[in-house]
């Protein structure tokens, strides 16, 4: 026997499902560790944000929670914006830069990087949603033809496309990588939590930091 859901009842479903998905805004779109790597407590990490200017709010956020989050872990971090200030790097080359950092005690070095930011704009058609009615032939025609022919609309979502990678400076190798697409997020901050949710989550899974 087929359960037919009330209208409360579905609305309440679309409505779990619409703050179940805002509370996982962020998706691990691709990520990569090398098997004999890991982030051990005895390194000490430089968190790097690599946004721009008018980011800077974003940058901020990603380098403090990803240093909080290393640092909970038992791993020493520290942020290259409150160490170095937001042009510590600029116009120096390559060995000026790792002297400069190799300097501070740092032996690692954890990049993220806003690949991409972008406004998507997405149409949705008019939907009908189905449950039993109790309306003669006319109430019926009249009520479904107005939700039929509903026009959609537009939305538009703010993506962001944020790639993480760690390297150590004493190998020099690259030991993990990954890049996450988030839709919508609500601030700075927001965007920064969720998205070392999931980053911390996969280097867990990947072995790259041991529990």
């Amino acid at each position: 026997m087929k359960k037919i859901l009330l209208p409360g009842t579905i609305v309440m479903v679309l409505l779990f499902a619409i703050l179940l998905n805002a509370c996982n805004s962020t998706k691990i779109i691709s990520s990569w560790a090398d098997p004999q790597g890991t982030i051990e407590k005895s390194n000490k990490v430089l968190v790097i944000g690599l946004m721009g200017a008018k980011d800077r709010s974003l940058k901020e956020n990603v380098e403090n929670v990803t240093v909080q989050n290393l640092q909970a872990h038992g791993i020493n971090a520290g942020s290259a914006l409150a160490e170095y200030g937001p042009k510590a790097f600029e116009g120096l080359s390559e060995a000026q830069a790792l002297m400069k950092i190799k300097n501070k005690g740092y032996d690692g070095t954890f990049t993220i990087a806003l690949l991409d930011k972008t406004k998507e704009k997405s149409y949705n058609p008019g939907a009908v949603t189905y449950w039993p009615r109790t309306y003669r032939f006319w109430g019926y025609y009249h009520t479904m033809y107005a939700r039929v022919y509903e026009p959609g609309y537009y939305t538009v979502t703010n993506k962001f496309i944020l790639e993480a990678n760690f390297y150590s400076l004493d190998s020099e190798k690259l030991i993990y990588s990954v890049q996450t697409k988030s839709l919508d997020p609500s601030s700075p901050q927001a965007l920064a939590t969720d998205f070392n949710k999931r980053l911390f989550e996969d280097m867990i899974k990947k072995g790259v930091i041991k529990q």
